[in-house]
This record gives C-alpha cells, structure tokens and sequence, in this order.
C-alpha cells in the first residue's frame, strides 16, 4: 500500500499532526518524536486490506453496482426476517444487509435495535431475553405489511446466511456491537460456509469491532460505516440533547471521529469499503476513496431518481430500504 502518494496516503494526515504537536510542545524535536512515534506504531498494528479483485467480488460482482437491500429490505418486508431476504432476493437485490445482535444467551440473532419494542409484539432488551424467549416474538408485529407475514420468526445468524447462500445473494454483516462475541460468531460461520469469503462483508460503526474481525481473521473483506454528526445528531437531523454543553461536547467529538474515520482509522482497520450516508457521497468523495483503492457504499438509497444518479452518474453501489417503490429512509 502507498502511503505518501498525493491524494491516497498518510502524508497529509500526519503533516497536520505534526503541526499539532508543534503548537503543542513548542519543541520540533520532540513533535517530530511524537510524530514519528505515532507513525512506527500506526505501521507496527494496522492490518493490510485483501486483496482488491476479490474486495470487488464482493462489492461489484460481475463488475456491476450492486444494490444492497438495507435490513434485507423493511419497506417491502419485515426488517431481518427470512421473508425479507426471499423477498429481496426475489425484487432483484444483488445483495442484503443484516443487523447482527445476540440474545441473552449469546445466540447471534439478526436484529437492529437491542431492543425488541421496535419491530416485535414483545418489549425488552435483548440482553435480558433468552432466545426461546425471542423465537415467541412476531418481527413482522408493527410492520405496515404485517398481514401479509403472518407465521415470521426472528432467524438466527446461521440461518440467515443460509438463506442468503441459498439465494445467491451477497451479505453485508452490520454489527452492532459485541465485538468480541462478533468477531467468533462470524469467523465460526466463515469456517462452516468458506464461499462466504467471496461474496460477504462485515461492517459496523464502531472501528473496534473491524479491528476485532481483522484480528480473528485477515482474509475476511471489512467496511466501517459512518454518517457525519451521528453523535450529536439523530438520523433525522434533530439534536440529540438540548444542553448547550453537551451538544457542543458531541460535536467536537463529531469532529475529532470524522477526522479519525478518514486519515487514520481506515488504514489501521485494513478495510475495503466505506458505507456513507447518502448526503455525503459525491463524485469528488469517490475519488478520494478511489485512490486509497477504497470502494465506497452510498445509504440510504430510496428513491428511483438517486438510485438512477449512482447507476449511470457516480457508478456506484447503494443500499436501499425498498427494490419495488420510492419510500422514506429509517433510522
């Protein structure tokens, strides 16, 4: 991997630092000491990416764009229930997006939120519930086309990915957190299903649980996901506290994660992709992203206009909460 070239490597985010540091110590010697240090040890525990044709594999198969139904498609069904991923599958999705959780028990089930209330007839944390006490629960209980799923479970991991195999359909593995729990779940399924190492992706927000999965196994392909602001603002834009301070707090810390995301973190994880918030992508991100041999997934992708804009304009993947109709995003 090049790591001083113009527009791909680290050169501009440890010039900044250096400068920092400067500022800070008033030392050149010992900013470039500091400097220097952060670099051998950035060198010493980042993990390199695979290998870029079977990244592609996975996130272009057959060369194409891949539209990647978000939660295997809750608009069109029940979010991460077996029906969804047939349903995708079935609308011509190239591929699903499932949300990882374990049960109290430390079953890996899908779910979104770690509580059941959401989407279920139940209510509840999820840590505080068995998986025989999750398997009595209806995911399709408050979904507007709940009629029309009327005998749905919530599926393990295992038999989600079956589904999927089944299917032909690539999986993006978003976990939620567990990081260690995650990283075995899935390496333990890598090891029963190999084909999975080349139409597969495990994703999450939080950089620890890529760096978990690169360090159970190397050749698994890995994305961070990340919307700008998510700290200290909800996914639809409304802050997420009304003290001053603390919204001030959340956004500095915006500030410095944004910052992290895009200089530093990318190359420690070892990743391969980036799954931004639609807002944010536009042809001058992709080529940034590009020249650090970066695949960059656009979400949430929903109407058939945008959809349009990132087939022919941005040539470039996206993942959608509906295949058949325009439809609001959920958060």
């Amino acid at each position: 991997m090049w790591l001083w070239e113009e527009q791909g490597g680290l050169l501009g985010p440890f010039s900044f630092l250096l400068l920092l540091l400067l500022l800070l110590t008033r030392s050149p010697f010992n900013a470039g000491l500091l400097t220097g240090s952060l670099y051998v040890l950035l060198r010493c525990f980042s993990f390199e990416p695979v290998p870029s044709a079977r990244a592609l594999q996975v996130l272009k198969p057959h060369g194409r764009i891949s539209a990647i139904a978000h939660r295997g498609g809750c608009h069109d069904a029940p979010e991460n229930t077996l029906a969804a991923i047939r349903l995708a599958a079935k609308n011509g999705a190239t591929g699903v997006e499932l949300d990882l959780e374990f049960t109290s028990d430390g079953i890996p089930i899908l779910m979104h939120d770690n509580t059941v209330d959401r989407t279920t007839d139940g209510t509840g944390y999820l840590c505080d519930l068995t998986f025989e006490q999750i398997r009595t629960l209806n995911p399709a209980a408050k979904h507007r086309l709940r009629n029309d799923f009327p005998d749905e479970k919530i599926p393990t991991l295992r038999e989600a990915v079956v589904e999927c195999l089944t299917s032909n359909l690539t999986i993006f593995f978003d976990v939620k957190g567990h990081a260690n729990l995650a990283a075995v779940a899935l390496k333990k399924l890598y090891e029963e299903f190999p084909q999975l190492y080349n139409n597969s992706i495990v994703c999450s927000f939080l950089p620890e649980v890529i760096y978990k999965m690169r360090q159970a196994d190397q050749n698994i392909v890995t994305a961070l996901t990340h919307r700008p602001w998510s700290l200290s603002y909800t996914g639809d834009g409304k802050p997420r506290y009304d003290s001053l301070w603390k919204h001030s707090m959340l956004m500095l810390m915006d500030i410095l994660l944004d910052w992290s995301m895009h200089n530093i973190l990318w190359y420690l994880c070892g990743i391969s992709a980036f799954l931004m918030q639609k807002n944010f992508v536009s042809p001058a991100y992709l080529n940034k992203w590009s020249a650090k041999g970066i695949q960059v997934v656009a979400w949430t992708v929903n109407t058939l206009d945008e959809k349009s804009y990132y087939e022919s304009h941005l040539v470039s993947s996206y993942i959608t909460d509906s295949l058949v109709e325009d439809c609001d995003p959920q958060f």
